[in-house]
């Protein structure tokens, strides 16, 4: 196994009370090694900052979401499969390859020995075991949105998620809406904290309670929305922030006997194209992924290469404009002509964030 700075294979094999041929077997993963024994000579070897990477080597990239570590089809998601292919543009473009791993890969110890030059990390939450093993490894890091462990030092970027959540909410209430609803995310993701934290200031502002339906990919029929659109205190404005939101809303109203936007305004944070065609057409917020990914794939590059970033670049974050597009689902009702109640449930969402 070739030296690199740092700890010695001895150093390691000391601190884990292992020799230094089980050290050689254990990173290399031959010979006869206990699984216990291996995971501990990777995490000591982590722990200790061993394989800390010289000059670029591979002239690949990372990337990978690292929100949940379990398996999911991140790809199929609008929001990140045009981010996915925009980075892999802007690799192509400065001479690297760019490898995406899947979503579980966060979980396992794959991280001690992953051969790239640097990584491309989207939605990490904290306490992200990924991010702490490459962290150690010395290993570049950008970050797609604000890392849920910063430090000082640290690169991303991200959008004004305060500044466009009260923008969102400021057109719902303009439009004629009074009881406005946020269905955000459960996870532990800096992009659900800043956008419930942004909802929750603009409600206690306006001393209106703060309605929150936890985002639920499984749920198509909007079943989680069903409380909100019944009674005299229905809820009349749902912000969605997460891709299905807007197609769970329409399946919710139409169960309820609702109009939008007359009884019901709606808006949903995604990228998906199909929103143009939903009836009504669906407003929505664009966080302009691609523009964020080639951002973020600069930076990563600039940080490969001279370990510093252009001059002006380095300040954190990056922010990239998200935008506002309104559609009739959001509209005052005497902007348009009265929809008749939406006829049933639309066809499922994408199966994802």
């Amino acid at each position: 196994m070739c030296r690199v700075p740092g700890p010695t294979l001895a150093d390691i094999a000391r601190a884990a009370e292992v020799s230094t041929a089980t050290v050689s077997h254990a990173l290399n993963g031959t010979g006869r090694v206990g699984e216990a024994t291996r995971r501990r000579v990777r995490e000591t070897a982590t722990r200790l900052g061993y394989g800390t990477p010289g000059p670029p080597r591979s002239r690949t990239l990372g990337i990978a979401v690292t929100t949940f570590a379990t398996a999911w089809n991140y790809a199929e998601v609008a929001y990140f499969s045009r981010a996915l292919t925009a980075a892999t543009s802007a690799a192509h473009a400065r001479g690297y390859a760019l490898t995406t791993l899947p979503a579980d890969r966060a979980a396992d110890d794959s991280w001690h020995s992953l051969a790239v030059d640097g990584m491309l990390i989207m939605d990490s939450p904290r306490g992200d075991p990924m991010v702490h093993a490459l962290r150690a490894r010395g290993i570049p890091l950008v970050f797609d949105g604000v890392p849920g462990d910063p430090r000082p030092g640290d690169h991303w970027v991200d959008n004004d998620h305060e500044a466009t959540t009260r923008e969102v909410l400021d057109h719902l209430a303009a439009s004629g809406a009074r009881r406005v609803a946020l269905q955000s995310g459960n996870g532990d993701e800096h992009y659900a904290r800043a956008v419930t934290a942004a909802y929750e200031r603009w409600c206690a502002e306006r001393g209106a309670p703060a309605l929150v339906v936890p985002f639920d990919v499984s749920d198509d029929p909007g079943h989680g929305f069903d409380a909100l659109l019944r009674g005299r205190d229905r809820t009349d404005a749902v912000y969605a922030a997460y891709d299905p939101g807007g197609r769970q809303l329409l399946a919710a109203a139409a169960r309820a006997g609702l109009r939008v936007p007359d009884e019901l305004r709606v808006v949903c944070a995604s990228e998906d194209p199909g929103y143009t065609s939903t009836e009504p057409p669906v407003s929505t917020v664009t966080l302009d992924p691609e523009r964020t990914a080639r951002a973020a794939v600069g930076l990563l590059v600039d940080l490969v290469e001279g370990g510093a970033v252009a001059p002006g670049a380095g300040r954190a974050p990056v922010v990239v404009p998200a935008r506002l597009i309104v559609r009739a689902s959001s509209k005052p009702a005497s902007s348009k002509p009265r929809h008749a109640r939406v006829p049933g449930p639309p066809g499922a969402g994408h199966a994802g964030l």
